[in-house]
């Protein structure tokens, strides 16, 4: 089984770049489950019930949330789908759940979706102790387990790595827009500090270089802006053995 899981997708670009490619990259790299995270998917931050709808449409199997999750008020009837997850160790009082098991080809894959607490201004839970409860809960319902920790540190993506590799299938990084290049597989489990981003590739992250220029250079605020110039894909295709549901393969993608 091959999962895609795709890095933070940033506005229209980001988006249009999928419904006019998504299923190509499908069909050429014989991919079977894709994982996309979505929280900066409506004009740079969070998502609506617009931009939900032109992408249930395509081949994403699950969405995932991060700090953004909130930014938009149609965010709290949207997490009444199963295909979108917000952080799991937000407060539990909050709308949606943080992961769910889904069927594919005979086989159960949970997608758990987390944030850091590192230089990341989001209440939450502890999210290694959050995913020591989920982990047992799952306990023999899973075959396949895919995490997605949004978080803004290396050193805390890295840890949680060490923390679950005996016990997840994949772990992913999201949040930074940067694609490392540490791609690895620890005791069957493959990983990656971050995906990177889907979006505008002439940008500071996805903001407007002239925006993000006079923040850095003056020092005052200005209104974010997403650019609408350039577009890259960035993800990472995961081949999973179907006989021991261990990662055997990881293949960046940077278009």
């Amino acid at each position: 089984m091959k999962i895609l899981a795709i890095g933070d997708l940033v506005g229209n670009t980001g988006v249009n770049y999928l419904k006019n490619n998504l299923s190509k990259i499908k069909r050429e790299n014989n991919i079977d489950f894709i994982i996309a995270n979505v929280e900066n998917a409506a004009d740079g931050m969070g998502i609506t019930q617009k931009v939900y709808n032109e992408l249930r449409y395509l081949d994403i199997d699950v969405m995932t949330l991060g700090n953004h999750t909130w930014s938009k008020k149609d965010v709290f009837t949207l997490l009444d789908n199963k295909n979108l997850l917000r952080p799991a160790n937000f407060y539990d009082n909050v709308a949606g759940v943080g992961y769910n098991i889904y069927e594919f080809n005979n086989k159960k894959i949970a997608v758990i979706n987390l944030i850091g607490r590192v230089y990341i201004d989001n209440p939450s839970n502890n999210p290694f102790a959050i995913i020591d409860k989920i982990l047992k809960e799952i306990e023999n319902q899973a075959d396949i387990i895919a995490v997605d920790f949004h978080a803004e540190a290396t050193a805390e993506k890295i840890a949680m790595a060490y923390y679950i590799k005996d016990r997840a299938t994949i772990l992913f990084g999201t949040h930074t827009h940067v694609q490392t290049a540490d791609e690895k597989i620890l005791d069957g489990m493959g990983y990656i500090t971050d995906l990177g981003m889907t979006g505008p590739s002439i940008s500071v992250l996805g903001l407007r270089v002239d925006i993000a220029l006079k923040r850095f250079v003056t020092g005052l605020p200005e209104r974010y802006k997403v650019s609408d110039e350039g577009v890259m894909f960035n993800g990472c295709i995961f081949e999973i053995d179907d006989e021991t549901c261990k990662c055997i393969s990881i293949n960046r993608l940077n278009y």
